[in-house]
């Protein structure tokens, strides 16, 4: 049993020893009686400028015999008796049949993770490349404009998060997270991950610890085929029997598979296809498109810490925004890369797709982040299922169009677009994305509106963060690949309902929106299978 102690403010430059005396003075008990008490939580409290600060949650345990009084947990609701979460999977028997899991991103990897952890000898399908390979693709495709479809900043092992700042941060309270999070550190991801209220790891080390973990799941007994597509499924009375795999030379075979785990990712529109022909109920589902916006890095770090801004202890600034226009609909920010850069991540021929990114240290000169506005079904033009793709689509081509070709992005100082003048050069705020930009007028590329509504967005984002609109800011389109358009229905048993055996995961299949929720919906769906396990003959 320990205790954790919330809202326990401290100096920019506290030491250990002044938490545990202020836990220790919170929990009215003596510093002696104190066995150990750990960061277990930390944010910036930053409302008033003059007084920058942490706000930190401790994790207490006393030593034998010592407890706190009732009356302390009356006066003080910050205070929890608390216990140690420990995860644990389901019981299980093996199955007949290895199951699949097809696609390797961190929806894919963790429930490959459980089912290998389970004894259960996954077989892993990753069209793209190992995340050695894939960072040789994707810099030559910064470099020289040679897209490789297959192995690209969305597609290969680790998913588009290893190509991302890296974030951590998740809306949902699942208790699984904290085993997420552990299993990173465990991989090599810098332990800070488990009391940082944002926490990140950073494109850098994102890579060492995705191969670290690929290793348990081999050591475990899994296997991993890279290079190889999800190519169909193959149903006999509502059940999975087999899946045709696709090779790189273009060979194909047929795996037999009873349990198929589908984690393709939301940029997977060929297997979204695929499924639509094998009649599994697809539809469509609200996502968000728009532009990244990118800023000078010191300048978000005055306006968000005043004084105490360029403070080491306090690193680089971020921002979250969000605002319910007039117009009805909703903008902000999403993806935040305090010191970060614009990266291109396309995965389609001749179609632009930007993303932001940043290493673990966000010691680079801007900040960027996608600002974005909320779409319905009903502005996708068609009830098709894969209309809001196609609106994606549309969107990418017209920027690779507008930015000339060779996979250049359309940029646009602020000022210029809030005035409706084309851009001829950029002013303070250097562009980053890695293809370079071709400066315009970003009206010739998105739809009124996308611009009307970005337009609001920013004056009312002004009004919160000083300097937001500041003509010199930089826009850049098009930024489409926020979430998926498309959702794959599945039942309470997490399975396709006319697809049994089919258990829709991740960002792809519309159940999770980020690193941390693709990762537990993952090991959700692999604690289904080993529960059917159960249920099977083996």
């Amino acid at each position: 049993m320990f205790y954790h102690v919330s809202a326990v403010s401290l100096p920019l430059h506290a030491t250990e020893e002044e938490l545990l005396s202020r836990a220790a003075k919170r929990l009215h008990v003596k510093e002696s009686d104190v066995v150990s008490c750990r960061l277990y939580r930390r944010s910036v409290d930053a409302r008033r400028k003059e007084n920058v600060h942490f706000t930190c949650t401790a994790e207490v345990t006393l030593r034998a015999g010592v407890e706190v009084r009732k009356s302390v947990f009356q006066r003080d609701r910050q205070i929890k008796k608390a216990e140690t979460y420990r995860y644990q999977l389901p019981q299980s028997r093996p199955l007949s049949i290895r199951p699949v899991v097809a696609g390797f991103g961190p929806a894919g990897l963790f429930a490959a993770l459980t089912l290998a952890q389970a004894g259960q000898k996954p077989i892993v399908l990753e069209r793209g490349a190992p995340v050695e390979e894939r960072q040789r693709d994707v810099q030559r495709f910064w470099q020289s404009g040679t897209l490789n479809p297959d192995s690209n900043v969305q597609f290969g092992e680790g998913g588009a998060g290893a190509f991302s700042d890296g974030k951590l941060t998740t809306g949902t309270k699942d208790p699984r997270i904290s085993h997420v999070l552990e299993s990173f550190v465990q991989a090599g991801a810098p332990a800070c991950i488990l009391w940082e209220a944002k926490p990140h790891i950073g494109t850098d080390r994102l890579p060492g610890t995705v191969r670290a973990l690929r290793e348990q799941i081999l050591a475990l007994g899994g296997e991993i085929r890279f290079h190889s597509m999800l190519d169909d499924i193959h149903l006999k009375n509502g059940s999975l029997q087999s899946v045709t795999v696709r090779q790189q030379d273009g060979s194909q075979y047929e795996q037999p598979c009873s349990h198929l785990i589908l984690a393709v990712g939301h940029s997977a529109r060929d297997t979204f296809a695929m499924l639509l022909k094998n009649q599994l109920l697809l539809q469509q589902k609200p996502f968000a498109v728009g532009v990244r916006i990118e800023h000078l890095q010191k300048e978000i770090d005055q306006s968000q810490y005043g004084p105490a801004a360029g403070d080491p202890v306090l690193g680089a600034a971020s921002y979250q925004l969000a605002a319910h226009l007039e117009n009805g609909r909703g903008v902000y920010t999403f993806c935040m890369c305090p010191g970060g850069t614009v990266v291109a991540a396309a995965s389609e021929m001749k179609r632009v797709v930007t993303n932001g990114m940043s290493t673990f240290e966000r010691d680079g000169e801007n900040a960027n982040a996608a600002l974005l506005v909320g779409l319905s079904p009903a502005d996708f033009g068609s009830s098709h299922p894969l209309a809001g793709i196609e609106l994606q689509r549309r969107l990418e081509s017209s920027a690779y169009k507008v930015g000339g070709g060779n996979y250049a992005a359309p940029a646009q100082r602020l000022g210029d677009f809030l005035e409706g003048r084309a851009s001829t050069s950029c002013g303070k705020v250097h562009p980053s994305y890695n293809r370079g930009v071709a400066y315009t007028d970003l009206h010739r590329c998105l739809p009124p509106f996308l611009t009307e509504s970005i337009e609001q967005g920013v004056r009312r984002f002004a009004g919160h963060l000083r300097g937001f609109d500041n003509p010199n800011a930089l826009l850049t389109a098009v930024e489409s690949r926020s979430s998926s358009p498309v959702r794959i229905v599945r039942t309470k048993e997490m399975t396709a309902p006319n697809a049994g055996g089919l258990y829709p995961c991740g960002e792809g299949a519309g159940y999770a929106g980020g690193i941390v929720s693709a990762a537990v919906d993952g090991i959700r769906c692999a604690e289904a299978v080993l529960r059917d396990s159960l249920r099977s003959d083996t």
